[in-house]
Protein backbone atom coordinates (compact mmCIF):
# COMPACT_ATOMS: atom_id res chain seq x y z
CA UNK A 1 0.00 0.00 0.00
CA UNK A 2 1.48 3.60 -1.16
CA UNK A 3 2.63 5.50 2.19
CA UNK A 4 -0.04 7.86 3.38
CA UNK A 5 2.29 9.86 5.93
CA UNK A 6 5.77 10.75 4.84
CA UNK A 7 8.52 12.17 7.00
CA UNK A 8 8.58 15.98 6.97
CA UNK A 9 4.68 15.74 6.66
CA UNK A 10 2.67 18.15 9.26
CA UNK A 11 0.07 15.60 11.27
CA UNK A 12 -2.47 16.24 13.85
CA UNK A 13 -2.80 13.34 16.52
CA UNK A 14 -6.67 11.96 17.12
CA UNK A 15 -6.39 10.10 20.41
CA UNK A 16 -4.68 9.78 22.97
CA UNK A 17 -3.24 11.65 26.09
CA UNK A 18 -1.45 14.14 22.90
CA UNK A 19 -4.57 14.28 21.19
CA UNK A 20 -4.93 17.67 19.31
CA UNK A 21 -1.58 18.41 19.04
CA UNK A 22 0.23 18.83 15.68
CA UNK A 23 3.53 18.69 14.38
CA UNK A 24 5.78 17.40 12.09
CA UNK A 25 6.99 13.80 11.18
CA UNK A 26 10.68 12.85 12.02
CA UNK A 27 10.86 9.50 11.10
CA UNK A 28 8.48 6.83 9.99
CA UNK A 29 8.68 3.43 10.58
CA UNK A 30 6.34 1.27 8.21
CA UNK A 31 7.57 -2.28 9.47
CA UNK A 32 6.13 -1.53 12.81
CA UNK A 33 3.23 0.95 11.86
CA UNK A 34 4.58 3.98 13.81
CA UNK A 35 6.32 7.39 13.47
CA UNK A 36 7.84 9.45 15.30
CA UNK A 37 6.79 13.22 15.48
CA UNK A 38 8.31 16.33 16.74
CA UNK A 39 6.63 17.17 19.93
CA UNK A 40 4.16 14.81 20.37
CA UNK A 41 4.51 11.49 22.79
CA UNK A 42 7.09 12.98 24.93
CA UNK A 43 8.66 10.29 27.20
CA UNK A 44 11.37 10.59 30.06
CA UNK A 45 13.91 8.25 30.32
CA UNK A 46 16.73 7.34 33.08
CA UNK A 47 20.30 7.80 31.09
CA UNK A 48 23.72 6.47 32.44
CA UNK A 49 26.85 8.60 32.35
CA UNK A 50 28.80 7.91 29.18
CA UNK A 51 31.98 9.70 27.48
CA UNK A 52 29.23 11.86 25.82
CA UNK A 53 26.34 12.24 27.74
CA UNK A 54 26.13 13.37 31.43
CA UNK A 55 23.70 11.06 33.62
CA UNK A 56 20.35 12.04 34.30
CA UNK A 57 16.69 11.97 33.08
CA UNK A 58 16.26 12.89 29.71
CA UNK A 59 12.98 13.21 27.60
CA UNK A 60 12.76 11.90 23.79
CA UNK A 61 10.09 11.60 21.58
CA UNK A 62 8.37 8.15 21.15
CA UNK A 63 7.06 6.32 18.17
CA UNK A 64 3.02 6.76 17.71
CA UNK A 65 1.10 4.10 16.08
CA UNK A 66 -0.10 5.42 12.34
CA UNK A 67 -3.62 4.81 12.75
CA UNK A 68 -3.70 7.36 15.51
CA UNK A 69 -2.47 10.45 13.14
CA UNK A 70 -3.95 12.27 10.28
CA UNK A 71 -2.78 14.87 7.77
CA UNK A 72 -3.31 18.49 8.39
CA UNK A 73 -5.25 19.85 5.42
CA UNK A 74 -2.80 22.47 3.93
CA UNK A 75 -5.81 24.74 3.71
CA UNK A 76 -6.84 25.05 7.44
CA UNK A 77 -4.69 22.47 9.13
CA UNK A 78 -7.52 20.49 10.16
CA UNK A 79 -6.76 16.72 10.40
CA UNK A 80 -7.45 15.20 7.09
CA UNK A 81 -8.11 11.60 5.43
CA UNK A 82 -5.37 11.13 2.32
CA UNK A 83 -6.65 9.90 -1.33
CA UNK A 84 -4.03 9.66 -4.02
CA UNK A 85 -4.77 10.81 -7.85
CA UNK A 86 -2.70 10.40 -11.01
CA UNK A 87 -1.89 13.98 -12.54
CA UNK A 88 -1.76 14.76 -16.99
CA UNK A 89 2.30 14.42 -16.57
CA UNK A 90 1.48 11.01 -15.16
CA UNK A 91 3.19 11.68 -11.43
CA UNK A 92 1.13 10.16 -8.97
CA UNK A 93 0.37 13.08 -5.92
CA UNK A 94 -1.71 12.68 -2.60
CA UNK A 95 -4.06 15.03 -1.99
CA UNK A 96 -6.62 16.13 1.38
CA UNK A 97 -9.79 14.91 0.97
CA UNK A 98 -11.04 17.91 2.88
CA UNK A 99 -10.38 20.60 0.86
CA UNK A 100 -9.35 18.79 -2.56
CA UNK A 101 -6.02 20.46 -1.87
CA UNK A 102 -2.94 18.63 -3.50
CA UNK A 103 -0.22 17.39 -0.90
CA UNK A 104 3.02 16.60 -2.61
CA UNK A 105 4.99 19.49 -4.13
Amino acid sequence: MAAKIKKGDKVVVLTGRDKGRSGQVLQVIPTEGRAVVEGVNLVKRHQRQTRTQEAGIVTKTAPIDLSNLAIADPKDGQPTRVGFKILEDGRKVRFAKRSGEQIDG
